[in-house]
């Protein structure tokens, strides 16, 4: 099984918004991010540790701004925690492995998913195309495209 953690090396390499993103709490703008609005199928992993976060699968638009997901596609590669800050109580979502900030889980996604809503920075992903998944390492995760696809 595949490790993940904190590369340094990856954290040097981030743009002055990921890092203020994932290293320091932030949350980028609403509708002027990369992945609000993508409708390609893959996986989106941690910008910091590559560890496997969401898939498009569980994609929905919620009119937010952000990329906003039902569920984690691995629920151990994300850590909820309780976020006090700016005058409101709010769950937190950060990566396990990476401790990367990705954003915060609202009780207001589509019933139908579970209820939840991912809402996400998408500078602190990194979005793999389906296509890519096997060349990327991450083969192991198309099996969750081939199941939705059938149903």
């Amino acid at each position: 099984m595949k490790t993940y953690n904190k590369n340094p090396e990856a954290v040097s390499l981030l743009t002055p918004e990921q890092y203020r993103v994932t290293q320091e709490g932030g949350t980028e703008r609403p509708f002027q991010n990369e992945y609000w609005d993508n409708k390609e199928p893959g996986l989106y992993v941690d910008v910091v540790s590559g560890e496997p976060l969401f898939a498009s699968v569980d994609k929905f638009d919620s009119s937010c701004g952000w990329p906003s997901f039902t569920k984690p596609v691995e629920f151990e590669n994300v850590v909820e925690n309780t976020d006090a800050s700016h005058g409101m109580t709010r769950t937190e979502v950060r990566s396990t492995h990476g401790d990367s900030h990705l954003g915060h889980v609202f009780p207001d996604g589509p019933p139908e998913g579970g209820g939840l809503r991912y809402c996400i920075n998408s500078a602190s992903l990194r979005f793999i195309p389906l296509d890519e998944l096997e060349s990327e390492g991450y083969g192991d995760y198309t099996k969750l495209f081939d199941i939705r696809d059938k149903e």
